[in-house]
């Protein structure tokens, strides 16, 4: 019983974490593409920061699931993005990609920032939870964005790694998408995702939460 209260308790915590992890994520993913001149994201009502509409039921149980074994991976929901708009498809593409990962990236950085004090002051108060919660901001955001950097179909870094690639390569590449989702829950499931990406990530937090 106690057991399941921790993890009940732990999963209360994170709940607005990922929730504005995969929120930010998104609408940046849309607002750098209709900076780009992609209008598709802002037109299905994508640019919003009601987490329900960014919500992949699938990602976010993933989230949970690894989020309480100490180690958040997942994913949302993707901005629909039309290519076609853009005036340097494939590297604007990247840029696009990118930006998903960087605000998770910035956001942990700030709330890392924020943390120190934050914790000083309100420690060991009934407030503590606001600083398990920001915690878990840290870890989340960090995990959401060094995840979705793996080179697999949908995640963005196989959007960036096409984009780099040589055209012929890419077409390659771009190949193995239908297959993707597959090999993602098979590296996620066998732990193997784990081994590629965990050291990276405690690496990461180790600088923003010494």
């Amino acid at each position: 019983m106690d057991q399941m209260n921790q993890i009940v308790s732990k999963i209360a915590l994170m709940m607005v974490p990922v929730l504005l992890a995969i929120t930010v994520h998104e609408v940046c993913h849309g607002y750098a593409a209709y900076l780009f001149g992609d209008p598709t994201a802002k037109n299905a009502g994508r640019l919003t920061m009601n987490p329900v509409k960014h919500i992949d039921p699938v990602g976010l149980m993933v989230l949970f699931l690894t989020g309480i074994m100490g180690m958040a991976i997942g994913w949302a929901k993707p901005v629909p993005v039309d290519p076609r708009y853009f005036k340097k498809p494939r590297l604007d593409m990247v840029w696009v990609s990118l930006a998903g990962p960087a605000s998770n990236l910035v956001l942990a950085t700030f709330t890392a920032i924020m943390l120190r004090p934050l914790a000083t002051v309100l420690s060991g108060t009934v407030f503590n939870p606001i600083v398990d919660m920001a915690q878990f901001l840290v870890m989340i955001n960090v995990g959401l964005a060094i995840f979705n950097l793996i080179p697999i179909h949908p995640l963005d870094g196989s959007h960036i790694l096409e984009g780099l690639l040589p055209l012929r390569l890419a077409y390659s590449y771009s190949r193995l998408q239908p297959y993707g989702f597959i090999i993602l829950l098979a590296l996620i499931f066998t732990g193997a995702v784990n081994i590629i990406i965990f050291p990276i990530i405690i690496f990461i937090l180790n600088i923003l939460l010494r």
